[in-house]
């Protein structure tokens, strides 16, 4: 996938916020939707870039300046020294979590009131061995974060995986402001 293809698919109305923000990339593998949310968010904007594997980012564009902080640890299972987030974006990570429930009830602690979800997953409930063990489809994922206080989940786009066994799509997820 190119840049630009990472940039349109997780495109939308919510980003860039009003201001700088403060984000999480999980699972940010080579950096590739770490850049693309770089171009969505205002400058003086921070991403912490997560992943059990030391990071190395591919040398992509970061056009409004947006400082990426690289972190080697496991999201799942380790402790996240994050400070409160305003979103966190999940590329192709989400798939990795057996028990997705426990995961949300981690993560929603770290959003801040009104934080969102940033999801790009495959549009399947069916695994495939070792690279998508626990899928979870467009369909799947609507109650999954409704049943953790979030108050709406919108498809943002698809598009047709280069494996062929089921399209890509991005979805947003927001939560109940609380102040």
């Amino acid at each position: 996938m190119e840049l630009s293809e990472a940039i349109a698919l997780i495109q939308n109305d919510h980003l860039p916020p009003s201001g700088p923000g403060i984000w999480a990339d999980l699972g940010c593998g080579s950096g590739m939707f770490t850049f693309a949310l770089a171009h969505l968010l205002k400058p003086g904007s921070t991403i912490h870039a997560v992943d059990r594997a030391p990071a190395v980012l591919k040398p992509l564009p970061n056009p409004n300046g947006i400082a990426i902080h690289t972190l080697q640890l496991d999201f799942v299972a380790d402790t996240l020294p994050l400070p409160p987030l305003d979103g966190i974006l999940m590329a192709n990570s989400l798939h990795f979590v057996s028990d997705k429930k426990a995961l949300l009830n981690k993560l929603t602690a770290c959003l801040k009131p009104g934080g969102c979800f940033l999801i790009v997953e495959y549009d399947t409930d069916r695994p495939v061995q070792l690279w998508v063990p626990y899928p979870i489809s467009f369909k799947s994922l609507q109650p999954l974060f409704f049943s953790h206080g979030l108050t709406s989940v919108q498809k943002l786009g698809e598009r047709t995986s280069a494996y062929g066994r089921a399209n890509m799509y991005a979805a947003l997820i927001g939560m109940r402001d609380e102040g």
